[in-house]
């Protein structure tokens, strides 16, 4: 769309329309305090609001599911096939894992992957960047389909594309543009997702358009037609851009109603309701479709090609859907009742409430804005379990508005103005579908990201009310009006931008918004672990846990902060707690296995192990805390083995590496002690502990020289801060060895480093001792 022109012609014919037949650009266009701008002037204004509103979040962090699908996903990494991407799902798990969420976006994380890759790492600068231009495409491009739905598609005289309706078009691009509902999507590096799904979703519909009217172009726009034909060059590449607009996410596959809407509502002028009531004749369908439509135009060729479209249509949508489906292994994901409530109500008509509810409210969040929060779940909208409940009304209300909009676009003589009400509905309802729980159960209760192709419809909904607004009250002043709005949009999507830079910041700002919602408590207090706040994480989880009694989650983490400061007794208690209502919570099995370790039941920790392992069998952590239990018990072989197993699942397991060396030169295995140390050695050529490990083995085998090297790479490859034991060791070692004047400087900067340890300053008066006496004999 970049060829578009604005159809600023000003006599009492535009071309060939008279007035009437154009009444966006005449009358409404007039009621508008914008400038009527050509169409790239106008796409630098709307790109320039669109980065101006969320330029701020470029500094932020990783927060929030940026930490699983960014830092955690291997995906990302370049020693990572290609190939995993495809087989993966969007966090990096295989799609036919239990737990996963069947979110197959590969292209969205091969973008990842890019800025991975040319930032050296994961820095979230570049990623915040890329967001940011992505939105501000989306947004210039969403001008030319705001322009299309309300002028419709007509060219010059030279077949350019007319830029209709400029500053309706301009309005609404520059509501979408700044619309604080976007903040999730363009702070958010994982709503890149949405981002590259709606540039593709309107780059398919664009080219859907242009070929359903590819044979205008050669005529003059002096008369409005419906097409005969259609170019399958263009409809095939508008296909494309479908398929790649699934790959980045999965509400892509929606442009496809949107394309149908258009061709039968705009380009065919179909009045579907009274084709439906087949009340008259085919003759007086053609007359009455639009009064614009030729006589040329009246044969039945213009059906049979809307027809052939609509059949092309129906074959792209189901190959997309039978091949998503297959990719995700023929099954849906499993949610958890915490993830979506609403859909777990008992009995059909609550439900369907319930469902209803939630649409009225992703309606006022459009509406209001200032009333956002980064997740929605557990607790933060109770499930209406009554029809007495006062919520009731806000279904009642959403009904009313909608059945008011679809009387206003259905009922009557159908014009221009009805059409793009429809349009706008579209736009507004069917990108929406996907996430409204009635094809299948979706994992969220409320997510501000679906919206962001829905925020169209209400865009154009909202500048044809300030339009009818000022149609009436032709006092009013809607500058006024408009101005407040863009003023108010862009000062929440500023604050908002700032909220998502920092995951404290937005999981404060979310306990505001929801103070019922017991995972905003629960990551407020993960987070305040992470950093050390022990206290303050603790009473956060036990918030959460009173809000949600059966929140496995926060009793794992509450046990192991409880379990770190010797409360074992009260970790066992929410441990138990957790794999009861989790039964296979591994994490939580292995974690209840360290807690009863500690409190002397090695029998029940070891059962407790093993159940972690039978639902989780690639586990190395827990088989690391195995090898520790059956080292506590005496069973040197079945410990070793366990750790064995913890460095095959993962070979950089550095603990379950030390303590094999450690074990086995207790036990007297020297050999065995060596060719383990050897093997870390290899895997962790820059971390001083298996050097040190292979040392003491060395010197126990009075390998004196090969000691010392060992010991000296440990020392050195602790930089600045090396360990006290490394030097006492290093001494104990010269002593053997007989080189008491280096002895002696090792247990110096032993002490030095550790002045308390009592062990260094015996070995230091023994040496002395022995090396006066014998200066003296």
């Amino acid at each position: 769309m970049n060829r578009l022109r604005q159809n600023g012609h000003t006599s009492s014919k535009l071309n060939g329309y008279h007035k009437s037949d154009v009444p966006y650009r005449k009358e409404w266009d007039s009621c508008l305090p914008l400038p009527s701008l050509f169409f790239t002037p106008a796409a630098g204004v709307v790109f320039v609001f669109a980065v101006a509103c969320f330029m701020n979040s470029y500094q932020g962090d990783f927060v929030f599911d940026d930490s699983e699908a960014i830092l955690s996903n291997n995906d990302l990494k370049p020693e990572t096939p290609l190939s995993d991407l495809f087989v993966h799902d969007f966090w990096g798990s295989k799609l036919d894992s239990k737990t996963s969420h069947k979110s197959y976006r590969p292209l969205t994380v091969l973008t990842f992957r890019w800025n991975y890759f040319l930032s050296g790492g994961p820095y979230p600068m570049s990623f915040h960047i890329v967001n940011i231009i992505l939105h501000g495409l989306v947004s210039v491009l969403m001008l030319a389909v705001f322009s299309l739905v309300l002028a419709g598609y007509h060219n010059d005289r030279e077949g350019r594309p007319l830029f209709g309706a400029p500053k309706a078009s301009l309005a609404c691009a520059i509501l979408f543009a700044i619309h604080p509902i976007h903040t999730e999507s363009v702070a958010g590096i994982v709503g890149r997702a949405d981002l590259l799904c709606a540039l593709l979703f309107i780059l398919s519909f664009l080219c859907y358009v242009r070929s359903c009217c590819q044979d205008t172009v050669s005529r003059t726009h002096a008369t409005l037609h419906r097409p005969e034909t259609f170019s399958l060059a263009w409809f095939c590449l508008s296909v494309v851009f479908c398929g790649l607009s699934v790959l980045c996410k999965e509400q892509g596959i929606t442009v496809i109603g949107i394309c149908s809407a258009y061709d039968i509502i705009v380009i065919c002028q179909v009045d579907v309701l009274r084709l439906l009531r087949l009340k008259k004749s085919t003759e007086n369908q053609n007359q009455e479709a639009s009064p614009s439509v030729t006589k040329q135009n009246t044969s039945g060729d213009w059906f049979k090609s809307l027809c052939v479209r609509h059949l092309f249509l129906a074959i792209t949508g189901a190959a997309i859907l039978v091949t998503r489906w297959r990719v995700m292994g023929s099954a849906p994901p499993v949610f958890q009742v915490f993830d979506n409530p609403h859909s777990f109500v008992n009995g059909t008509l609550l439900r369907t409430l319930n469902y209803n509810y939630l649409y009225a409210l992703n309606c006022w969040i459009l509406v209001n804005p200032w009333w956002l929060c980064f997740d929605w779940s557990m607790g933060s909208v109770p499930t209406i379990d009554s029809l007495s409940d006062p919520r009731v009304l806000a279904v009642i209300v959403l009904w009313v508005v909608l059945a008011f909009c679809l009387y206003s676009a259905c009922v009557g003589p159908i014009g221009q103005q009805q059409r793009q009400l429809t349009m706008a509905l579209a736009l507004l309802i069917v990108p929406f579908l996907p996430a409204s729980n009635l094809f299948f159960r979706v994992g969220f209760v409320i997510a501000e990201r679906v919206l962001y192709l829905s925020t169209a419809g209400f865009c154009i909904l909202v500048v044809m009310g300030i339009c009818k607004l000022q149609q009436k009250f032709t006092s009013m002043n809607t500058r006024y009006c408009l101005f407040f709005l863009v003023a108010v949009f862009m000062i929440r999507s500023i604050q908002r931008s700032n909220e998502w830079k920092t995951e404290m910041a937005l999981f404060t700002a979310g306990a505001k918004t929801c103070p019922l919602n017991a995972k905003v408590h629960y990551n407020i207090g993960k987070l305040n672990s992470d950093l050390g706040n022990i206290e303050k994480a603790i009473s956060k989880y036990r918030l959460a846990i009173s809000l949600n009694p059966e929140y496995d989650q926060a009793m794992n983490n509450l046990g192991n902060l409880l379990k770190d400061q010797g409360k074992n007794e009260e970790a066992e208690q929410l441990l138990r707690k957790a794999v009861e209502i989790r039964p296979d919570f591994a994490a939580a099995w292995m974690n209840l296995g360290i807690v009863q370790a500690a409190l002397k039941k090695p029998r029940e920790a070891e059962q407790s192990y093993h159940e972690a392992l039978r639902h989780r069998r690639k586990y190395p952590d827990c088989y690391y805390n195995l090898g520790n239990l059956y080292l506590d018990m005496g069973q040197h072989q079945m410990a070793l083995n366990a750790w064995r197993n913890a460095t095959l699942l993962k070979p950089k397991h550095l603990n379950a590496w030390s303590n094999m060396v450690i074990l086995l030169d207790n036990i007297e295995k020297l050999e065995q002690a060596e060719m383990v140390g050897k093997e870390a050695v290899k895997l962790f050529p820059n971390d001083p502990t298996p050097y040190f490990n292979l040392a003491n083995v060395m010197g126990k085998a009075d390998r004196y020289k090969e000691s010392e090297q060992y010991f000296l790479k440990a020392i050195q490859l602790s930089g600045n801060s090396p360990v006290a034991k490394m030097y006492a060791n290093l001494g104990v070692l010269y002593h053997r060895w007989d080189k008491p004047a280096e002895a002696e400087r090792a247990y110096m900067k032993a002490l030095e480093l550790d002045p308390s340890s009592h062990n260094v300053q015996q070995n230091l008066q023994m040496l002395r001792r022995k090396y006066s006496k014998n200066a003296k004999s």
